[in-house]
């Protein structure tokens, strides 16, 4: 790989930009692709983009930024997208700063912005040599997510159609689940949850390896959809921490099962208001499983356990054999499915070999 610094003014980098959304993003008379497949969205706010003008109108120094040349002369940036729009977006008259557009700014202002120089590295080399050393640099300042880097991987019709549903500010899938998923679309988090549901718990990147080339992602949209349709119908009354549940895995496991959404809300209200229940998003699991690990049930602390054994002289009640404290688990004497509470009239001490045959009946 050939790598050549240069240094370009942000007059030349703005020249002709243009932002066609899903068609592209381009700059430097038409000459730069901004956005290239593997690129994230934009993701600065104003106080980012602030920050950028701010450093040029300070001749202050921006971090080097990567480019890569194409066969036909054009290029693609590798690193300095978030920077490069913003300078362009300011030189266009997307946002202000220090209360003033572009346009308010002085002749002189003008020039000292657009007369600024940056300098970028142009590196000559393949796809998968570009692919690589964008993973290696990385964005500065703003690292890349795991899904991200697997965009750039993976990148190709498939992953350009998928990001039209999960990776745009409102996007669709956004609009629809937004009461059911946690993180930012425009980070891929929505992107690289579906993914994994898909997947059933494996690793995105097996689901992109065979999907790379497909035309579209619409089999992965078409289930994104089943899967939060059956979580609406089955839990209609959304809640903060469902945010925080794997619908896709319960989809996958209790699709086909028949239930009763009156029965689980009246569960899943109970629960919520137990203040036993320390994960409160592991509720809608349990209501269909019945697995109390998914709930951290309160344990009963130092000082109840300590006051059970001494009431119990170190006895075990089930099999009646003296054990040191170390060798005893504090267990719920009524349990707590059964509403027994995690309070120290409901406490005793069993041996561990009591304990653990009485939590498997």
């Amino acid at each position: 790989m050939k790598i050549e610094l240069h240094e370009i003014s942000v007059r030349d980098l703005v020249e002709g930009y243009e932002d066609r959304g899903d068609e592209g993003v381009t700059g430097y008379g038409g000459r730069l692709d901004i956005r290239p497949p593997y690129q994230r969205e934009f993701i600065y706010g104003d106080r980012q983009r602030v920050a950028v003008v701010d450093s040029v109108m300070h001749s202050f120094p921006l971090n080097v930024m990567y480019w890569a040349r194409r066969g036909d002369g054009s290029f693609e940036i590798i690193d300095g997208q978030q920077r490069t729009i913003s300078l362009c977006q300011f030189a266009r008259g997307d946002f202000h700063y220090d209360m003033r557009f572009f346009a308010n700014l002085t002749a002189g202002e003008q020039a000292r912005f657009l007369d600024y120089r940056l300098t970028i590295y142009v590196c000559d080399g393949g796809d998968e040599e570009k692919l690589k050393w964008f993973e290696t640099i990385n964005i500065a300042g703003e690292r890349l997510t795991r899904q991200e880097l697997r965009n750039a991987v993976y990148s190709g019709p498939f992953v350009t159609d998928a990001k039209r549903y999960f990776s745009r500010q409102n996007c669709a899938a956004f609009k629809m689940a937004a009461s059911l998923m946690s993180g930012s679309p425009l980070r891929q988090d929505y992107l690289e949850t579906v993914l994994t549901w898909i997947g059933d718990g494996a690793d995105p990147r097996f689901y992109m390896a065979i999907h790379q080339h497909d035309a579209n992602a619409t089999p992965l949209w078409l289930y994104f959809q089943k899967v939060v349709s059956w979580a609406k119908a089955t839990f209609p009354k959304t809640r903060p921490p469902m945010k925080q549940v794997d619908w896709g895995r319960l989809y996958n496991k209790f699709a086909e099962t028949p239930l009763d959404a009156k029965t689980l809300e009246a569960e899943v209200s109970r629960l919520m208001a137990d203040s036993d229940v320390q994960r409160k998003s592991g509720i809608w699991e349990y209501v269909l499983d019945g697995d109390e690990r998914h709930l951290n049930i309160r344990a009963f602390d130092g000082n109840t356990r300590l006051e059970a054994y001494e009431r119990q002289n170190g006895i075990c009640p089930l099999c009646g054999g003296h054990f040191e404290l170390d060798g005893m688990e504090a267990d719920h004497i009524t349990p707590w499915r059964d509403g027994g509470r995690t309070v120290a009239a409901n406490c005793q001490m069993l041996c561990r070999d009591c304990n653990r045959r009485k939590g498997a009946k």
